[in-house]
């Protein structure tokens, strides 16, 4: 008999499938519920109030996830758990503050729960350990050194003689601190005494430190695909991960020629393994940072192999992002014909497949191109036809719906009001979200690239109504600057 999800595990069930003013909704009732049940200020509902900041934080509302996880580390403990559960809350509301740049804040929550962990696990207790790596690593982000390198030691060295697994991130927080001390020692030791599973721990952790506006990450990736390659082997996914990080940061950072070497290693593993599907991945990947680099005829070259892979595999849905991907190419190459071939041939096979999705990204692909040609009916109708089968926030689908604008008022270039076509979701999103009866008006506008809202009401609040009115705004500014802020098709 299958378990029943818990409220914050359908939560974030909801986060992942891009539902976040649901999954808040939920979690905002479950408060409510545990607050009435058990009170303000008891266990359970700093409990409830630490599952709502998780989520708020995995929401990208760092504001509000900071005001949850600070009401949660308010709540005075009542037994030995609930001072254990304490210790979260605060390692939690250090977190929070120093994603949100409160830096001299984060630090002062951070080593306070050094201390609260010492005196209630002891200085050997892999407890304790779990406090000085996050400070470990915030005085590496301020530029200290020195102390981040005594502080994770301390942390390595404890969870070393645990036996811990934890000792994963703290050797990877540690290479990244010697590797910032620029002292020449080796980055990544004792590999070979720990589990493969704890040194390919080590590698996510590492890539989840990297700085990608940063030219020392370089070095700290590339010495990660060494000891992996060396640990490991060289078809090993950890080590296939990092190289895909290594092509990830060298288009930051624009190193085109090492991103390209990358992705050829990576695909020469999978074909080496025979992972069709993953390959293909890697050859769509390549053919995009070929053509990044200028060499369009390679990169052409590319997504025609790419192409061939994908008739072998037999998936439409593949074979319609192949298309797709290689008809824009052919479009920015000014190959016009051969574009339009592949772009409606994308179409064809999306529809083939059960991807809505896929149907929705190539239609709006397709309309585009039709837009730009002159041909307006037809992009209208191919326009249409993806927007019918795709959320309504979605990025493609708010690019899509622009284009459908301009191309409604006649127009053959341009994007349309992109802004009020993002502005139109935004109130949409808000309207659905909040009682039927409050609302008399809601105009929204984009100003200076921020969202400009005027609010007209029916009827005066309650109290939990506002409430839960201005946490409706919140979750839409998050949703809607998530949205947009992705890549998105030239207008």
């Amino acid at each position: 008999m299958t378990t029943p999800l818990t409220p914050v595990e359908l939560a974030f069930a909801l986060l992942r499938e891009g539902r976040l003013g649901d999954a808040e909704n939920l979690m905002t009732r479950e408060l409510q519920a545990v607050a009435n049940k058990h009170g303000h200020g008891s266990p359970q509902w700093a409990s409830a109030q630490c599952d709502l900041g998780n989520v708020l934080l995995n929401a990208d509302q760092l504001d509000r996830a900071i005001e949850c996880f600070g009401r949660a580390v308010s709540a005075v403990p009542h037994d030995h758990e609930s001072r254990k559960d304490q210790l979260t809350y605060r390692l939690n509301l250090g977190l929070a503050l120093r994603m949100a740049g409160r830096l001299d804040e984060a630090e002062t929550e951070l080593r306070q729960g050094v201390q609260e962990r010492l005196a209630f696990y002891g200085r050997e207790h892999a407890g304790y350990a779990f406090g000085l790596e996050p400070l470990a690593d915030l005085l590496r982000q301020r530029g200290d050194v020195a102390g981040a390198r005594q502080v994770v030691e301390e942390a390595v060295a404890n969870l070393w003689r645990n036996g811990h697994e934890q000792v994963a991130s703290a050797l990877a927080l540690r290479a990244a601190i010697v590797q910032a001390g620029g002292t020449g020692e080796p980055l990544f030791v004792g590999l070979h005494q720990l589990p493969d599973e704890v040194v390919e721990q080590v590698g996510r952790v590492v890539i989840q430190l990297l700085d990608h506006d940063d030219r020392a990450s370089k070095p700290l990736l590339t010495s990660l695909v060494a000891a992996l390659e060396e640990r490991l082997g060289v078809d090993h996914q950890a080590t296939l991960n990092a190289l895909s990080a290594l092509a990830n940061l060298g288009r930051d950072l624009g190193d085109q020629a090492g991103r390209i070497e990358a992705i050829e290693r990576v695909l020469a593993s999978y074909d080496r393994q025979g992972r069709q599907e993953e390959a293909l991945m890697a050859a769509l990947g390549l053919a995009m940072a070929q053509d990044e680099a200028g060499d369009t005829q390679a990169a052409l070259r590319t997504y025609a192999a790419a192409d061939a892979r994908a008739q072998r595999i037999g998936r439409p849905e593949l074979r319609s992002q192949v298309q797709r991907n290689w008809g824009l190419a052919l479009k920015e190459a000014g190959q016009v014909g051969l574009a339009e071939q592949r772009l409606t041939e994308a179409v064809n096979q999306a529809r083939r497949s059960t991807d809505h999705d896929m149907v929705g990204r190539a239609c709006i692909a397709l309309g585009l191109f039709l837009q730009h040609e002159e041909r307006l009916p037809e992009a209208r109708t191919v326009l249409e036809e993806g927007l019918s089968v795709m959320d309504p926030v979605d990025r493609d689908a708010i690019i899509g719906r622009s284009h459908l604008g301009a191309v409604l008022d006649g127009r053959t270039c341009g994007c349309g009001d992109m802004a009020g076509t993002v502005a139109d979701a935004f109130r949409e999103f808000v309207i659905t979200r909040v009682p039927a009866d409050l609302l008399d008006r809601l105009d929204v506008a984009i100003v200076d690239g921020d969202f400009k809202i005027e609010v007209g009401l029916r009827r005066e609040p309650t109290e939990s109504e506002l409430e839960r009115l201005n946490d409706v705004f919140r979750t839409a500014h998050a949703e809607f600057r998530r949205r947009i802020s992705e890549p998105r098709y030239a207008g």
